[in-house]
């Protein structure tokens, strides 16, 4: 399956140059080993995505009841999925 998610300009070229490689999200979506996800880059300054994309297949997805910045409620209805790539 292939996902489509955004990220900000400084972790997409951070996972474009290869020196990240796995992303904590709130686990509101399903992920699973093998599916690809298509990164957007999101210019979070100007509110819009730049244009550029990239892929990057699931190799492990390891799910986890904490971190922040998202709400109380989101956090206690998902949890949170760690996703390496």
């Amino acid at each position: 399956m292939k996902i489509e998610k955004k990220l900000r300009k400084e972790y997409f070229e951070k996972v474009m140059s290869g020196v990240m490689n796995t992303d904590i999200r709130l686990a509101d979506f399903d992920c699973n080993v093998g599916d690809v996800i298509l990164f957007k880059e999101w210019d979070g300054a100007a509110q819009k995505f730049t244009g550029r994309t990239l892929e990057r297949e699931v190799t492990s997805v390891s799910k986890t009841p904490r971190p922040r910045p998202w709400t109380e409620e989101n956090i206690n209805k998902y949890g949170f999925q760690t996703i390496s790539f």
